[in-house]
């Protein structure tokens, strides 16, 4: 349950829904999915630690600010890791892999042709997930689980703006150098495609 409440707070405050500032209150939050307060306010904590929330004790519970230096910083480490994880990855790809990357690619237009930036972005994650999957490393995936959150909100800017169509072409180029074997251009290509999120800070 406290997963549960986490996950849709977490993509009401990414959606917009609940804007920066945003006060938030636990019974009410409670009420609307249905749960008890104690997992919402375990979600809550959750996503302070993650950086979407901040609370003060006896005082206020509210949707963080968005500000450019905690998300940059936040970008910095999650756009090192998917590069990381894609070099490592490339040797150990199966045709599988390539395909999955493929279908993601083509829900991620789908998606963004349809002006839906929720979709895109969950399939954005699912491409990205292949090569973390594949480079089989616990501590990469721990760490861009851990910074993700922090660069929702501009993932989400981005996909729900025409500049994203971009991205298509270079997953494009990413599966290419994957099919070619080339980690070291697979690398070079997935740092740019992350880097892009930067023109939203």
């Amino acid at each position: 349950m406290k997963e549960r409440a986490a996950a849709e707070i977490r993509s009401a405050i990414v959606r917009g829904d609940l804007e920066p500032g945003t006060p938030i209150k636990d019974v009410e939050l409670a009420e609307r999915l249905g749960l008890s307060r104690t997992p919402v306010r375990e979600a809550l904590a959750t996503l302070s630690d993650e950086g979407l929330v901040e609370t003060k004790p006896h005082a206020y519970t509210r949707v963080t600010a968005l500000e450019a230096e905690p998300v940059r910083d936040a970008l910095v480490v999650v756009q090192t890791m998917h590069a990381l994880a894609i070099g490592l990855a490339v040797p150990k790809m199966t045709a599988e892999d390539i395909a999955a990357m493929r279908a993601a690619n083509k829900a991620f237009k789908k998606a963004l042709d349809a002006d839906d930036a929720a979709a895109a972005l969950a399939a954005d994650d699912e491409f990205h997930a292949v090569a973390v999957r594949c480079c089989d490393n616990f501590a990469i995936a721990a760490t861009i689980d851990r910074f993700t959150p922090l660069v929702r909100r501009i993932e989400h800017s981005r996909f729900s703006s025409p500049n994203a169509r971009h991205s298509v072409t270079q997953h494009q180029q990413i599966i290419e150098a994957c099919e070619q074997g080339d980690d070291l251009l697979a690398t070079t290509l997935v740092d740019q495609n992350w880097n892009t999120l930067k023109e939203e800070l």
